[in-house]
């Protein structure tokens, strides 16, 4: 392409030979316009006719230069929509090139370039492909966004896509979601996204893993079944050492892939499995042993750290009290110290992470003196990740001595840190305070040091105090009048002072030193020094005086006189105002209504904490945790999860969102995000059962496998399942066989069982299901069972594959609450004994039904023999008068609630071609269950 723009190459040289900026621009301009004049000429020579033809690649290509350059640029547009549809590509790569550059997301002229470019990503060429890719993701306006986007999808889930494409097309999709989260119908797509977390190739899956982060965070029950996936792909990569060599970073396989699968699976809650819980352990263990000792290579050290630091992330996430968080405090003891700022930087972080969940914090009280000392680091941002830190850690007992050293520090502290500084100190001050006077002079010791970095919110909140304890206002009284002795005072400090004097500078009036004139000649002289806002306050001050120091009226009165006429509004209608009430002879009365003492506040939560809120800013990726301890995390979920409730009503019902300033806050710009792993923005995942795969074969093997403890569960052209089981009291073990019957592998096997009670019902893989199949084989699955307590619907097993196409199969697992059944052996009067202990409804259910007789007429008393039998009865002979009827006893296990008895009759009529069947137990829930069990059984005549 370089050879046949020679024109090109010579503009280029023309410009960089420019010895000065005018040079530039005349050459540039002459360019422009002979480009132009090109354009609207049609009378041209061969050879730039041929050019013509060709839609200008090299006048295109001097427009895009000049554009870099910094030129405003008003032609070419068309040229450039033209270039992209040319077959050609090196012409198609420079009509790309200046959509991207040329053109914004809200240009008239993207219109006219959707149909080429999906005629791209539509096309064979996967050159094609990739430039179609790069363009949607760098421009990606909403209309494009929305017109392409299920090509894009396409693109990505398609079998005949390379590698390389379906990377770029993952990190479009994902770059299209932050922008225009709203034209990705994300739950529908979860299911064939997440399987390509199982492609062969790492950088794929590190391409649809970022993708899945992004959308798991606002849809994190359609997308829980990445769970799995990242756990068996770390486990692959970490023990099993299952990976290319090309992605080993300084002998790490794929750091960045380990990260964020870590990552990953701290937006979701611990899983209760325990298969999954000994895999994540021996993979965190792992790599903790890994990083045990440095390594000289600093490459190596960077990427071990990368994944060690997200590693002790999910230990502290899974549980704080397991012996891994032990391993990872001894880690952290040594990162704050290293000698590298990162490792420092990071160190300190991971340990705010652990104070912000764990539910002791002595492993980090003991470095103490070097978080503390972790203030004074070179390093600004190793300073911030210590505040942090000191501020997770805080407690009773150690909130004295971190307090002061930030008030310390706070003197020397860096500008950028102040204001944080000084919330956080406000904030501790106020959780931890063992007296309110410890609070009062603590509180004024940081307005006097911080000085403009106080906000509005610490000074309201002290007063709030002040005004709902009525034991701390004759102190917070002298203390504020003390430090208004200062020669230097700031404003915020003189507010403080103005208020607490004007509501209880009456109550210290009497003692020596803090007679009303000195209170008032005190706060009078600060008043030059402030802005309007702050005289305002004042004069509501004198007001108070005026009422309560008849002593000083005549020169309070005066002040108001001299306010009068200042040019202030506020200033003047207040002093105009007060003057007027003051004025008005032998009208005590009204004033004292108007200058009566403030009453306390009502309750509210601390403005602070939104303030501080507000200084974390979320990311691409949220956080899943925030500073200030274990209480503040709790605390923070169940405002979120009151606040969706709130918000979701509010905006229905008014259509809009008010808020309204509070001058104390209380819940106004409070940050109220939270990491996906506390809540999600759907429904209960356990209200959620998968959609059942129908037919009537699916449920006349349901029915069958109800009484056997073998057999096939599902059958189709492509893959077969059955089962094999045995159960032993409240626990089963069952064999899930999964047969390819295709002669192709079946890849991205996912196999999930979902329980609507898994407090009842517990069901867990021995071990991580295989993600392929090999054509014509079979894959056997172990599954753990265990009853807990009553349950009634049986659990639904999810098999999902790519078979050329992303197909799932759902269907129900025969684990019934009579599989936890165990014989009994009873005589006659025992059990008529026991029937009639049992008694009546509500401890018995009975039902009446037809029944089939065998081709002769008779009862089928074998079928209904194997039916009570195949529910885990022991069948009683010899027990009923009647020879057709049917007895049986049995006992229900269940790990928490115990054993249940139960017992049954089936009482067959020939002439009537009915049943009558009766089940007593103590549980009357068992009896109704049971009963209608064994009712669908015999009534089914499988």
């Amino acid at each position: 392409m370089a050879t046949n723009m020679r024109g090109l190459t010579q503009f280029i040289a023309d410009i960089r030979g420019a010895r000065v900026r005018e040079l530039e621009e005349k050459r540039i301009n002459k360019e422009m316009a002979n480009i132009r004049k090109k354009f609207k000429d049609g009378n041209l020579d061969g050879y730039q006719k041929k050019k013509q033809v060709l839609s200008n690649p090299e006048y295109v290509a001097k427009i895009i230069f000049t554009y870099i350059l910094g030129y405003k640029v008003d032609i070419g547009h068309m040229e450039a929509v033209n270039l992209i549809a040319s077959p050609k590509y090196s012409e198609k790569q420079i009509g790309y090139l200046a959509v991207t550059l040329l053109m914004h997301e809200n240009s008239d002229f993207l219109r006219l370039v959707v149909n080429s470019i999906r005629k791209d990503l539509d096309s064979n060429n996967e050159i094609d492909n990739c430039l179609a890719l790069h363009a949607i993701a760098n421009v990606g306006g909403s209309e494009m966004a929305e017109a392409l986007v299920e090509d894009v999808h396409r693109l990505l889930i398609s079998p005949t896509s390379q590698s390389f494409v379906k990377k770029k097309a993952a990190l479009t999709l994902l770059r299209l979601y932050r922008k225009h989260p709203e034209v990705i119908p994300a739950a529908e797509w979860a299911l064939r996204i997440v399987s390509l977390m199982d492609d062969q190739d790492l950088g794929v899956v590190l391409c649809v893993t970022s993708l899945v982060m992004a959308l798991a965070q606002d849809h994190l029950d359609a997308y829980a079944v990445c769970c799995t996936k990242a756990v068996d792909r770390l486990h692959r990569l970490v023990i099993e050492h299952e990976y290319n060599a090309t992605y080993a970073y300084y002998k790490v396989p794929s750091p960045w892939l380990q990260v964020k699968l870590l990552r990953l699976l701290q937006y979701y809650s611990p899983s209760e499995d325990p298969t999954i819980r000994s895999i994540l352990h021996q993979v965190l263990q792992t790599v903790m042993n890994n990083c045990a000792e440095p390594s000289r290579n600093v490459q190596h050290n960077n990427a071990q750290h990368a994944v060690l630091f997200e590693a002790i992330g999910l230990a502290i996430h899974l549980d704080t009290n397991s012996p891994l968080v032990g391993t990872a405090a001894v880690l952290l003891a040594r990162f704050i110290s290293s000698k590298e700022t990162n490792v420092r930087y990071l160190g300190l972080d991971t340990m705010a992470h652990l104070a912000a969940r764990a539910d002791s914090l002595d492993s980090i009280k003991r470095h103490q003196n070097t978080i503390i000392m972790s203030l004074r680091d070179k390093d600004i941002s190793v300073r911030r990740r210590a505040l942090d830190l000191l501020y997770s850690m805080c407690e009773t007992d150690n909130s004295e001595l971190i307090v002061g050293e930030l008030l310390r520090y706070l003197k020397v502290a860096d500008y950028a840190l102040r204001e944080e500084m000084v919330l956080k100190i406000a904030i501790l001050t106020e959780k931890y305070a063992n007296s309110y006077k410890w609070y009062v002079d603590t509180i004024l010791q940081l307005i006097s040091a911080a000085g403009d970095h106080v906000g509005d919110e610490v000074w309201y909140r002290v007063v709030q105090i002040i005004t709902n304890t009525e034991d701390l206002q004759e102190y917070a009284a002298k203390v504020v009048f003390e430090h208004l002795k200062a020669p230097s005072t700031h404003e915020s400090l003189v507010k403080v002072g103005g208020y607490v004097l004007g509501e209880y500078g009456h109550l210290i009036a009497n003692e020596p030193g803090y007679s009303p004139m000195d209170q008032f000649q005190l706060l009078h002289s600060k008043s030059q020094f402030c802005v309007a806002p702050t005289r305002s306050l004042l004069l509501s001050t004198y007001i108070k005086w005026v009422n309560v120091f008849p002593e000083i009226k005549p020169q309070l009165v005066n002040i108001f006189e001299r306010y009068r006429h200042v040019l202030d509004a506020e200033l003047q209608q207040r002093a105009c105002e007060f003057y007027t009430l003051a004025s008005r002879p032998d009208d005590d009365e009204l004033l004292q209504h108007v200058c009566e003492e403030m009453p306390p506040f009502p309750p509210r939560v601390s403005a602070l904490l939104g303030r501080l809120n507000q200084k974390h800013g979320d990311t691409e990726d949220k956080r899943v945790w925030v500073h200030g301890g274990k209480e503040a995390n709790l605390e923070r979920d169940l405002v979120r999860r009151k606040t969706l409730i709130e918000s979701k009503a509010v905006s229905t019902a008014n259509g809009s969102d008010s808020q309204t300033d509070d001058i104390l806050g209380s819940l106004a710009g409070l940050d109220l995000s939270v990491p996906p792993a506390a809540i999600s923005g759907g429904s209960n995942p356990e209200d959620q059962a998968p959609r059942l795969t129908g037919g009537p074969n699916i449920d006349r093997w349901f029915e069958k496998l109800v009484c056997k403890g073998e057999g096939v569960l599902y059958d189709d052209v492509q893959i077969q399942i059955g089962i094999k089981s045995r159960y032993q009291g409240h626990i089963g073990q069952m064999a899930v066989y999964i047969g390819n019957k295709v002669a192709a592998p079946l890849t991205s096997l996912t196999t999930t069982v979902h329980t609507s009670k898994p407090d009842a019902l517990s069901l867990s893989f021995a071990k991580i299901p295989p993600s392929t199949i090999m054509p014509l084989s079979q894959s056997q699955q172990l599954l753990h069972i265990e009853c807990k307590k009553f349950f009634a619907e049986a659990p639904i097993l999810t098999v999902s594959f790519l078979a050329g196409s992303h197909q799932t199969v759902s269907v129900r697992l025969p684990v019934l609450l009579t599989k936890f059944f165990e014989h009994v052996k009873l005589g006659s009067v025992e059990f008529f004994d026991r029937w009639k202990l049992i008694g009546g409804p509500p401890r018995e259910s009975q039902s009446i039904f037809p029944i089939n007789l065998t081709t002769n007429g008779q009862l089928d008393l074998v079928r209904l023999r194997q039916v009570v039998s195949g529910h885990r009865f022991n069948v009683l002979d010899d027990i009923d008068p009647n020879p057709n009827n049917l007895v049986g006893a049995a006992i229900l296990h269940m790990s928490n609630d115990g054993k249940v008895g139960c017992l049954l009759r089936v009482e067959p009529n020939k002439e009537a071609k009915l049943c009558r069947l009766t089940v007593r137990s103590t549980s009357e829930d068992v009896a109704s269950e049971v009963q209608n069990q064994i009712q669908k059984s015999m009534a089914s005549g499988l």
